[in-house]
This record gives structure tokens, C-alpha cells and sequence, in this order.
């Protein structure tokens, strides 16, 4: 019954009329003065709040009007020009760039951070302006000024910053790029690090459960980077860097158009750490001696007269961390359990990966039907990670194949589109776990529809439904429903809920517990992954944004509750010092976030972002109903960002502050240690400054200095029985706040 009353849902748009659209497509020059698809492009009706952004191609939509007839079209860097627009038409129009102007322009600043009016789904977008307002190193990193995303760290050995989003882990968010899944399976553990934060253009969040297009995997929300692109980045990008910790990191991007449909991009990161700290005196490294080379190509086509745009991207990346006591040596103390019985045991730890990774994105828009469009993505990809820790050794191969074939189209007009198309997916694991091999391949395949109901003026909603059969997972559909409306003047209302299911990788994404004394503990052998059944949960959520003026200066506050209710989970227990333990869920878990979110331009060019956020996360373990450890139910973040006025050059001062406090966590039971390795109930609540101050000197060169951590925070004896790290309460896993100090940086940008 309830599956009737969902195609019921799906099919009641069609009957709707017809809408009034202007319709079209926004380019800009290239330097063969051909006319290119300009993505991003803002449009908007004058004196009113009813715009969009063009897309990919450069096409665009929007409900015509007789109350406005001025039609905006703007993007940093180009001539904002305004339509009389009178009737419903189609408009092909040209944005020229500003320097080739001899005139005062008036341009439209594209915002740091923008978020959705009109989308029915829950969607906040980070351009590349608002990840210059940090180092953004990494993905991992990109995430530090906007309160979206929670980052915390996993050890107290690796430095690895791990996000979560609506209370829960990475592992339930679906990770993309390009809306293809790449943080997944063995690169769980470190794969956002292997992103380099000059290669994202734009990443956009989204929370609750995404679209069926992209998987069945998304339980709290999905996180979708996309690169620059070789048409439109800069011909010579280089980017250094380097932290008083001894981390130097060198970026290169190397941009060439090869002919008028074709351009080619190389990009190369390498980053190191030689330098050894032990600011805490616990004989053990505050973070990982390091070693990463990252190389990737990038091959565009495009052809928009005849609707032909395609990726091509290839990547190899070999990333190697060395970790544990000061005094190790790789070369010598590689340890057996006869040194210990010797006494000459020194503690130390390697970790090696190399990866491969290739994708191909085709897609073609029909020339005449410009709604109308077919795509085809595809990748593959090997992931090999050698690694041990003390005695305990780990290795995973981990190869991938993914493909998805999408058709768009509408149903009687443009407010009425679908997606359907087909999904295919292959991983093979070949895991190691000190003497035990966890080998298993999983295969599935799916189908999907998607059908979207778009009136920018009042509702839109989006609804799917996919079907997969999967190997180890059987056979399951996924339905997901996002829906907006607008009760007012810049209110946007929306309310979501959806499935999600996955294979649970409790190894890949619980590599901290290796570097403990804790034994492995997995209770049940009746399911097909581990002995372990998959994880089901169903997401719910309401969020309303509205924006303001206030003073003359534009703003938006945001309100937002979410809810996952897990059917099944592999819990993972740490209340035990000695042993870390997964079992099938037995009762009730679930996750609750409400977050309440304030950004406003309190003087010119003076930003404010602040954000309040509470997480009530709590599972049935077999010990009794607890909340999730090491997560604070409190947080608070705020952010103030600064910029001068554009000189006769294209110089300026940036100025950026961030702020977040970070309220106490409950701690993973340490009751039977002795004394002196025992933890409270909760640890301390405390906060953390970062600031960076930009000066650009033209559009070709940049310095910036910065700072984290700037309160000298840190957490105390992160490391329990760090002078035994072969005895019985060896841990590392505990960690609830950051090991480093203070920290200065530098760097510079040059462009061409």
C-alpha cells in the first residue's frame, strides 16, 4: 500500500499545467572567440527573489513573470548585464569580461557560501573563495570555516582529521567526486587527505538523505567535490606552503587547450614531514613523519553547438606515514615478540598506500531538446595499503569498478523532470588482519527514478525510488523524498526522509583500534560481511531558511532538525579497555541533530557566520543505552571574514577568524585500568581559534599567514601507558581534542 501511495506521489506532477519559462543558455569567450557554457552564472528577476544558476553547460531556467521584466545575469570577473525580458522566450546570451571593458562595471559578488533557495533538497555550496579563507591543505581540511561539517581527529598518532555531519562518522555520509562515490571502502581511514585542496572548484553538502542517482549508500548526507576544470582554471597555478611544524606542501596545475574542443590539465602535489615533535613529553610523535606524491591528468572535451561535454581523469598517488615513539628506527625496530621478551622494544608504526584511480564522465545534450540529456560515468580503482602497528599488522586491497547511465527528460514541461538509469558496481577486498584473511567481493546492480516537480515561486519537490540486488545485501529497494516550499518573501521550507544501507568495512574504518593493546572482538558469524548483517537506517529531517535585510546588508538565518534511525547498525563498542567489540544491533540507535545557523554582512565587507549545533546520539549496547563517545553534544562556531576593496591592480587585504568550542564528550569506559590510566565520565569542554590574513598583491600573486589552534589547546596524555606500549592498557584511540599545539603557517599563490 504504501509503495502505491509513492508512485502515487510520483506521477501527480504530470497532470499539472503548463508554466510561462525564459529559458537559455549563458557563455563566455574562449581564446579562439568561440562561445563556451559559463557554469555558475547567477539570474535573477530585478526586485525580487526569483533567480538560478546556470549549470554545467551553461543552461538555465526560470518562471517568467508580467509582475518583472528586468532580467539580471551576473558572475564575478564579467560584465553584469540586465534583459528587458516582456514574454516567455529563449535567451542565448554572451557575458563579456570586465578587463576588456572601458567602462565602470558594476559587478555581482558571487558568495563564499551559498545556499539554495529554491532546491528542494537541503544543499549548501562552498566555492573556492570561501576554502582561500584557510590552508585547505586537503578535503580534510576544507571543512574548518563552515559549521556544516564536524572535524575531529581519529589517534593520537596519525593527525588524520575525520569529519562527521548530523552526529554520525564519514562512513555514512556518501563521499563523491564528481558525483562519483570515491571516499569508500579502504580508503575510508585516510582518503579525504588524498584530495588536495587546490584541485576542488566546489564542494556541495548536502544533508539528510541524497538522490537515488548516486547510490544506495547515503544515510545522513552526501559531500560531492568538483575539480578544476582544464577550460576554465588557470593556465600555471602554483601554491606552496609550509607550517613551523615542518610540513611543506608544493602544488602545480598545468592548464593547455589543445584545439577548440579539447583542453588538458596535469596536476601535481607533493607534501613532507621530516621534522620530529614531542612537545608533550609522552615519547611518542605529536604527528607522522609524512611522505605524499599526488599526480593527476585531466582531459576535457566539449562541444556545445553539438552537445558533446566528456572527463577524462587519471591519478596515482603513493602516500607513506611513519608514526610511534621518537626513537624509532624502520629500519631496526621493526618488532617481533622475541625483542619484547629481550626488552629492547621500541614502538613504531608504518603505513603505505598507493593508489590508482581512474574516471570517465560522457555526457550529451540534446541540441534541440536542451532538457533532454544522456550520461554515462564510470571509474575504477585499486587501493593498496601495506601497514602495521606495533605487533599488529594490516593490509587491504581494495579494487573497484563503478558505472552509472543516466537519462533526464521531462514530462509535459520543463517544472516536470525525471532521471532514470541504470547502476553497476564491483568491489573486491583482500584484507589482512594479523594472521587472519578477510577476502570478499561484493557485486550489485540497480536501477532508478527520479522524478522532480520545480515551481521556484511556491513548491518543488523531488522523489525516487531504486531497486539493487546486491550479492551479500539481497535484494532492496531505497525510496527518498525531498520536498520545498515557500510560505513567504525569501522562506524556503523543506522537509526530507529516505533509506540508506551499507556494508559496514569495520576494519578500514576502525584502523585507530590497531594502535591499542585491545583484542578484536566480533560476536556474531551469522551475516555475510564479518559474520555481520548490513546496516539499515532511515533518515528524517525539516530545515526552513529564510534571508533578511537588516541595516541595508543581506543575511539569512537557518534552522535545521534531523533524525537517523537506524533498523540495524554494526556497533561499534569501546566500553570495554581491553577489547574492541562489533556486534549486530540489539534495540534502538539513533542520531539527532538540530542546528541553528546566523550569517549576515554586519558591515561592508565585514562577514559574520555563527552557528549553534546539539547532537542526542544514543545506542543500545549490550551493556545498556549509552551516547556516542567522543562526541560533544554542544558545539558553537562562529566565523568573521574581512576583505578591502579591490585596488587599480587587483590587490587587497583578506582578513578571516574562526572560532570553535567545543562542548564535553563522553569518554569510552576505563574503569578496570589501574588508577593511573583511568578516564573521567567526560572530558573538558574547550575552544579553538584559527585566523589567516591574505594580502594580494595583483590577480597573479598572493601571501598568506595564518595560524590554528591559536589558544595553545591541548589534550592531556592522549597516549595511556605511553612508557608501555606493549603492556596490557596501551591506547591511542582516545582522543577528544587536538594533540599539536600552536601553529604558524605561510604560504603563497601564483597564477597565471
Amino acid at each position: 500500500m504504501k509503495i502505491n501511495l509513492y508512485i502515487l506521489i510520483l506521477l501527480f506532477p504530470a497532470l499539472s499545467f503548463s508554466q510561462d519559462l525564459v529559458k537559455g543558455m549563458i557563455m563566455e569567450p574562449d581564446s579562439n572567440n568561440k562561445h563556451v557554457g559559463l557554469e555558475g552564472a547567477n539570474v535573477y528577476w530585478m526586485d525580487s527573489q526569483t533567480g538560478t544558476i546556470s549549470n554545467e553547460e551553461g543552461l538555465f531556467e526560470i518562471p517568467y513573470s508580467p509582475a518583472y521584466n528586468q532580467l539580471i545575469i551576473s558572475y564575478v570577473g564579467f560584465k553584469s548585464d540586465t534583459l528587458t525580458i516582456n514574454e516567455p522566450t529563449t535567451v542565448h546570451h554572451l557575458l563579456q569580461p570586465s578587463n576588456a571593458l572601458n567602462e565602470v562595471v558594476v559587478e555581482q559578488k558571487k558568495e563564499a557560501v551559498q545556499k539554495a533557495y529554491f532546491s528542494s533538497q537541503n544543499v549548501v555550496t562552498i566555492n573556492s573563495d570561501e576554502l582561500l579563507k584557510a590552508a585547505c591543505c586537503n578535503l580534510s581540511e576544507s571543512f574548518e570555516t563552515n559549521p556544516a561539517i564536524d572535524v575531529n581527529f581519529s589517534d593520537a598518532l596519525t593527525g588524520t582529521k575525520q569529519i562527521q555531519m548530523l552526529g554520525l562518522t564519514s562512513p555514512y555520509l556518501l563521499i563523491t567526486q564528481e558525483n562519483i562515490p570515491m571516499v569508500r571502502g579502504a580508503s575510508q581511514a585516510y582518503g579525504l587527505t588524498f584530495t588536495p585542496g587546490t584541485w576542488v572548484e566546489s564542494i556541495q553538502i548536502t544533508k539528510g538523505a541524497g538522490s537515488v542517482v548516486n547510490g544506495y549508500e547515503s544515510i545522513s548526507g552526501q559531500i560531492n567535490t568538483e575539480l578544476v576544470k582544464p577550460f576554465t582554471d588557470n593556465k600555471l597555478f602554483v601554491n606552496g606552503y609550509g607550517n613551523i611544524n615542518g610540513r611543506l606542501e608544493l602544488n602545480t596545475h598545468f592548464n593547455q587547450k589543445i584545439s577548440d574542443r579539447f583542453s588538458v590539465g596535469a596536476y601535481v602535489h607533493h607534501n613532507r614531514r621530516d621534522i620530529k615533535e614531542d612537545n608533550n613529553d609522552d615519547g611518542f610523535l605529536d604527528a607522522p613523519l609524512a611522505n605524499q606524491i599526488n599526480v593527476m591528468t585531466r582531459l576535457q572535451y566539449q562541444n556545445p553547438e553539438k552537445g558533446w561535454v566528456s572527463f577524462l581523469n587519471l591519478r596515482y598517488l603513493d602516500d607513506e606515514k611513519l608514526v610511534g615513539e621518537i626513537d624509532y628506527d624502520r629500519t631496526t625496530d621493526r618488532l617481533s615478540s622475541t625483542a619484547i621478551l629481550l626488552g629492547d622494544e621500541v614502538w613504531g608504526s608504518e603505513i603505505d598506500t598507493k593508489r590508482f584511480d581512474s574516471s570517465l564522465k560522457l555526457g550529451y545534450v540534446f541540441p534541440e531538446l536542451p532538457f533532454q540529456s544522456v550520461g554515462f560515468q564510470t571509474s575504477y580503482s585499486l587501493h593498496k595499503q601495506d601497514s602495521y602497528f606495533g605487533l599488529n599488522e594490516y593490509d587491504i586491497d581494495h579494487e573497484s569498478v563503478y558505472s552509472n547511465l543516466i537519462f533526464n527528460s521531462i514530462i509535459g514541461d520543463t517544472r516536470s523532470k525525471f532521471k532514470t538509469g541504470l547502476t553497476f558496481a564491483y568491489d573486491g577486498y583482500d584484507e589482512l588482519v594479523n594472521r587472519t584473511n578477510y577476502d570478499r567481493e561484493d557485486v550489485s546492480a540497480g536501477a532508478f527514478f527520479e522524478y522532480s516537480y520545480e515551481n521556484l515561486e511556491k513548491l518543488s519537490f523531488t522523489a525516487g525510488l531504486r531497486f539493487d540486488t546486491h550479492n551479500r545485501l539481497g535484494n532492496f529497494v531505497t525510496p527518498r523524498l525531498h520536498a520545498r516550499y515557500t510560505p513567504w518573501d525569501r522562506g524556503s521550507l523543506r522537509a526530507s526522509f529516505g533509506r540508506g544501507r551499507r556494508a559496514a568495512n569495520i576494519f578500514a574504518e576502525n584502523q585507530q583500534l590497531f594502535a591499542t593493546s585491545r583484542q578484536i572482538q566480533i560476536l556474531d558469524t551469522e551475516g555475510s560481511i564479518y559474520g555481520l548483517d548490513a546496516e539499515d537506517a532511515w533518515n528524517y529531517g525539516v530545515s526552513f531558511l529564510q534571508g533578511f535585510t537588516f541595516l541595508n546588508r543581506p543575511g539569512n538565518i537557518t534552522i535545521d532538525y534531523y533524525k537517523t534511525d537506524f533498523k540495524n547498525q554494526v556497533v561499534v563498542d569501546w566500553e570495554n579497555p581491553r577489547a574492541i567489540t562489533f556486534y549486530n544491533l540489539d534495540g534502538n540507535s539513533e542520531a539527532n541533530s538540530f542546528q541553528i545557523e546566523l550569517n549576515h554582512e554586519i558591515l561592508n565587507n565585514l562577514e559574520l557566520r555563527t552557528a549553534y549545533k546539539y547532537y542526542d546520539v544514543n545506542t543500545d549496547y549490550r551493556n545498556g543505552n549509552l551516547q556516542k563517545p567522543l562526541l560533544a553534544q554542544n558545539r558553537y562556531f562562529a566565523n568573521l571574514g574581512y576583505q578591502t576593496e579591490l585596488n587599480d591592480k587587483g590587490g587587497q587585504w583578506r582578513f578571516d577568524y574562526t572560532l570553535h568550542a567545543v562542548g564535553k564528550q563522553r569518554l569510552p569506559n576505563t574503569d578496570v585500568n589501574p588508577p593511573e590510566y583511568r578516564l573521567g565520565e567526560f572530558s573538558e569542554a574547550y575552544s579553538l581559534m584559527n585566523a589567516q590574513v591574505t594580502k594580494v598583491f595583483s590577480e597573479h600573486f598572493e601571501l598568506y599567514l595564518g595560524g590554528e589552534n591559536l589558544s595553545n589547546f591541548k589534550q592531556q596524555n592522549p597516549v595511556l601507558s605511553a612508557e608501555n606500549p606493549f603492556g596490557a592498557n596501551f591506547d591511542t584511540s582516545m582522543v577528544y581534542a587536538p594533540i599539536m599545539g600552536r601553529m604558524f603557517y605561510a604560504g603563497f599563490r601564483y597564477k597565471i
